[in-house]
């Protein structure tokens, strides 16, 4: 069984059946063509030109659906003989295209491609071999790099797990065991809480839950936290305007507002406020987590930068450009800012 899932998980080819790829195709074809023209050697006609630029605009339509349809088995092949086969598709395509272009040019008496075939065809073979090999090489470390992104996407997942599992486990088991003969109701549901916050920990990586999900896992810590920490942690919310089924990676939120509680309220003696607060504005979801700066002033809000810097690594790989982190001191007040895109917003 894992045989077969290692190598397709090493055969991550490009998506030659997308915009990108064709586009880069056509693009460095036309500009091939223009190299050339610009050569001192090359006809000045515009002719020639047209006809060239036609052809190349052609030759990469051509290799890019081929590809396409060529990728569900390319895929089944290991990375090495994945990409040579496809290297070698361009080289067979381009010439096999050339070869019938010539032919049909002197059939029609077009005068449109040189006289002798080998020239024309062997011509356009090599260059092809040469792009196909070079844009091959560039999508080869492009899909590395994203493979690379998504491991670390997945191992900071994993920290978080392993991070949110032993001080928050022991103050939980030492919460329960306290509220067991006191108030056996109030220890079960803390078990329960705590049950569904390890099994949404245990289950994130390469999960997409939602904003919903979240945000009642939020609730369950905050639960569990407002038994240990009593009448010290305050919690205020406004959070009815946020889409609750908006997509949204696992453990995003939780690591942010236990980093409230922990840095903000848990060192200051009368305790103090965790704000919450959500709203759409601009065809973006914007969520706030406030909470009071610590005694210590801002060395205890250096603390939060490495959840935060993972939060801001996995948004950015899961939701690009389009969302950000932002953080601020507001007065007394650290508040954390996420801006996600509204999967959604012309429903809103």
């Amino acid at each position: 069984m894992s045989g077969p899932r290692h190598v397709a998980e090493e055969t991550r080819l490009p998506q030659f059946c997308g915009l990108p790829a064709l586009a880069a195709a056509v693009g460095v074809a036309e500009l091939v063509v223009l190299v050339m023209a610009l050569a001192p050697a090359s006809p000045a006609s515009f002719r020639a030109l047209s006809t060239a630029s036609l052809l190349a605009v052609w030759l990469a339509l051509l290799v890019t659906v081929a590809l396409c349809k060529l990728t569900p088995w390319l895929r089944r092949l290991t990375p090495t003989r994945a990409y040579l086969a496809a290297w070698l598709a361009i080289v067979a395509i381009v010439a096999a295209a050339s070869a019938s272009v010539w032919w049909l040019d002197h059939a029609l008496d077009m005068a449109l491609t040189p006289e002798r075939a080998p020239r024309f065809v062997a011509g356009n073979t090599v260059l092809a071999a040469l792009l196909g090999a070079a844009l091959l090489r560039y999508f080869y470390v492009l899909e590395q790099w994203r493979s690379r992104l998504a491991a670390v996407t997945r191992a900071q997942v994993e920290a978080l797990q392993a991070r949110i599992r032993p001080h928050f486990l022991f103050n939980s088991m030492n919460t329960v065991a306290a509220l067991v003969r006191v108030d056996p109701d109030a220890a079960e549901r803390t078990v329960e809480d705590l049950a569904e916050l390890f099994r949404a920990a245990l289950g994130a990586d390469g999960r997409v839950g939602s904003l919903g999900e979240e945000l009642d896992l939020v609730d369950r810590y905050l639960a569990i936290e407002q038994l240990r920490l009593g009448e010290r942690l305050r919690v205020e919310r406004d959070l009815d305007a946020l889409p609750r089924a908006l997509p949204l990676p696992p453990l995003l939120l939780q690591p942010l507002v236990e980093n409230a509680v922990l840095h903000g309220v848990q060192p200051r003696p009368d305790g103090g406020v965790v704000r919450l607060s959500g709203r759409v504005e601009g065809g973006a979801v914007v969520i706030e987590i406030a909470n009071p700066l610590p005694p210590d002033g801002g060395a205890g809000t250096a603390r939060h930068g490495h959840g935060l810097d993972s939060v801001r690594r996995r948004i950015g790989y899961h939701f690009g450009a389009r969302a950000a982190v932002e953080v601020r001191r507001d007065d007394d007040r650290f508040v954390v800012t996420l801006r996600l895109p509204d999967a959604h917003p012309d429903r809103r």
